[in-house]
């Protein structure tokens, strides 16, 4: 039988082998890349001849809420949450818009964190339109851009550049209607380091778990 005073070494080791671990765990955890509409996550590092290859969103100019342009440039150096919405949308839109709330809320007084919602309906949703949707939302200008522009720019930038649109990976029909819940976390350099379903309040928490992630990384 092991003795009181062993018993209890043994338990002090296990205990600091175990913090150690964790601590340890935690300092080598890092988000993947998403290179593909299959969304699978890749770990690359840096040096590798496949880091200087992975997936950018590409360059885009399109409108927000205040008529002011909006391009890459715009998110360049930060993190950012993108989605994509329509300001008269009835059914998950409200959510999308609920849980973006909740990520401005969270990093409204942190400037290298940004959201950006681009509208599907661009000939519907004008700037105006985009506008007073976001003042009865208490969307923040600067924080969170509500974008509209020319509609086959933002189709493909949801195709191929945020990979959004699941029903395109399936049917490559140009002309359908691009509704999806998805959130796409950004790193700084624009490229996709997760993927969420904006309507369900667990994926925010891990999106911000992943943001936080994210603000620690090196590389950046």
């Amino acid at each position: 039988m092991m003795k009181p005073t062993n018993k209890l070494f043994f338990t002090i080791i296990l205990v600091v082998l175990t913090v150690f671990s964790c601590n340890t765990d935690s300092e080598k955890q890092s988000l993947p890349f998403f290179n593909s509409a299959v969304f699978t996550p890749e770990w690359i590092a840096v040096g590798s001849p496949e880091y200087t290859r992975i997936h950018k969103i590409a360059p885009f100019k399109l409108t927000n809420q205040d008529g002011d342009i909006i391009t890459n440039e715009t998110y360049n150096g930060k993190i950012y949450v993108a989605d994509f919405f329509f300001a008269t949308c009835p059914g998950i839109c409200p959510k999308l818009e609920k849980n973006m709330s909740v990520l401005q809320e969270k990093y409204l007084h942190d400037d290298s964190i940004k959201l950006l919602s681009h509208t599907v309906m661009p000939t519907r949703d004008s700037v105006e339109v985009l506008k007073d949707y976001a003042i009865k939302n208490d969307i923040v200008s600067g924080k969170w851009n509500l974008v509209t522009g020319d509609k086959e720019m933002i189709y493909d930038l949801a195709r191929t550049s945020y990979f959004a649109d699941e029903d395109f990976v399936k049917t490559k029909d140009e002309n359908a209607f691009i509704h999806t819940e998805n959130f796409i976390l950004v790193d700084p350099k624009g490229r996709i380091r997760g993927v969420y379903n904006g309507t369900i309040s667990l994926e925010i928490k891990r999106l911000i778990r992943h943001i936080e992630m994210l603000k620690k990384e090196s590389d950046l």
